[in-house]
């Protein structure tokens, strides 16, 4: 072959080729790929698809479709139990890029047991028809705006609440950890254990714990139902701790736990 031949068959080497194909590359190719593989190699180079499972999986169809999006989007909005008169907005993530997920004809939502969807959450997404059976998850935001309280203007660590130091305003109840406040009379006389910017929600974790009554004092019982309450008296036997069960030893002995609402008055579910 002339040189001149040669600088031709170079020209017309497959642009796709990083270089010429070594022994060593073949021969290290071969311990993980099949023959058909490996001729693959020889014609397109380590950037072909088939050689490359970073590509093959950005390729890989996604289970998300607009239809099934909105099913899962009904589907969380009814689980949210958000108050009367709040707005609630959804936001889905995406599944995770490494899941490689069998094709499906029939993909369900459900919420996960326990699962509260409120702030940052999960949905649970699984394969009803296909040839595997697959369960996943999917990242959602929750935000629930309602009415609730804020601080009126800046208030500083120690104040003593009044009604004209509060407000309301929309805010995401969702990223509340504890219930919002929505009666002023309820927070009055509370004190702060740290600074609160103006606009910002009252919240209970920013409130210094009232203790309504100390262990062996005598309370007062409620017993709530539908409908009806009951009362009776009892002797505290650890101290009434705002937000904290305590245990309460009644008139004939048994021991109950309910949960302190007042001045040496304790509330029991039923």
């Amino acid at each position: 072959m002339s040189r001149k031949n040669g600088t031709n068959a170079r020209q017309f080497r497959p642009s796709c080729l990083p270089g010429r194909p070594t022994v060593a590359r073949m021969k290290q190719a071969s311990r993980s790929i099949s023959p058909a593989q490996a001729v693959a190699l020889l014609l397109c180079g380590t950037a072909c698809a088939l050689l490359n499972p970073a590509r093959a999986q950005a390729d890989a169809p996604s289970p998300m479709t607009p239809m099934l999006a909105r099913h899962v989007q009904a589907v969380a909005l009814d689980n949210v139990g958000a108050p009367r008169g709040a707005r609630v907005e959804l936001e889905l993530g995406p599944l995770d890029p490494r899941l490689k997920l069998a094709p499906c004809e029939r993909i369900e939502p459900f919420v996960p047991t326990g699962m509260r969807l409120w702030g940052k959450s999960r949905i649970g997404l699984r394969c009803m028809a296909g040839p595997v059976a697959w369960k996943v998850y999917l990242p959602v935001t929750v935000k629930v705006f309602g009415q609730a309280l804020v601080a009126a203007g800046p208030l500083q660590a120690g104040a003593e609440l009044t009604v004209l130091d509060l407000r309301y305003a929309e805010v995401d109840l969702g990223t509340f950890n504890t219930p919002a406040f929505t009666d002023a009379n309820r927070l009055a006389g509370r004190v702060l254990t740290r600074a609160l910017a103006a606009g910002e929600p009252v919240r209970g974790e920013a409130l210094r714990t009232r203790q309504w009554f100390g262990a062996g004092e005598i309370v007062t019982l409620t017993a709530m139902g539908r409908g009806f309450a009951v009362s009776s008296e009892g002797q505290a036997l650890s101290p009434g701790m705002e937000g904290q069960p305590v245990r309460v030893r009644t008139e004939n002995g048994r021991i109950v736990t309910g949960l302190p609402v007042g001045a040496r008055r304790v509330e029991i579910g039923l």
